[in-house]
């Protein structure tokens, strides 16, 4: 198999992305057999799992990079709320607040943005 230009990204994407992460999942999957879903331990990591992500938003909202530095502080703002807004409305749904925080992102960035 030879690497040309075309596939090379490829194979580093899955060598350094994927392999180095799934392990540490497929350890969790072993590890965790006849584990309670009620136990202490993965009470923790759901709590360590929810700070991490609050973290990522938190970061995401305060100093944006990319596309998103494009949309205004408030219209980031506004898609935090709708989408938290949509996500108890709909009993929880992990989708419902997705697509409203996009919407209302998009939407103000096509309105209000540069």
């Amino acid at each position: 198999m030879s690497l040309d230009h075309s596939t090379w990204p490829y194979l580093a994407i899955i060598l350094f992305g994927f392999l180095p992460t799934e392990i540490w999942r497929l350890a969790a999957v072993f590890l965790s057999r006849g584990m309670s879903p009620t136990s202490p331990i993965l009470d923790w990591v759901r709590l360590v799992a929810t700070a991490l992500l609050a973290a990522v938003v938190a970061k995401l909202l305060a100093s944006p990079s990319g596309a998103l530095l494009a949309a205004p502080i408030a219209a980031r703002y506004a898609a935090i709320a709708a989408g938290l807004g949509a996500y108890m409305l709909f009993r929880r749904s992990l989708i419902a607040g997705v697509i409203a925080g996009e919407a209302v992102l998009v939407t103000s960035v096509y309105l209000w943005g540069p």
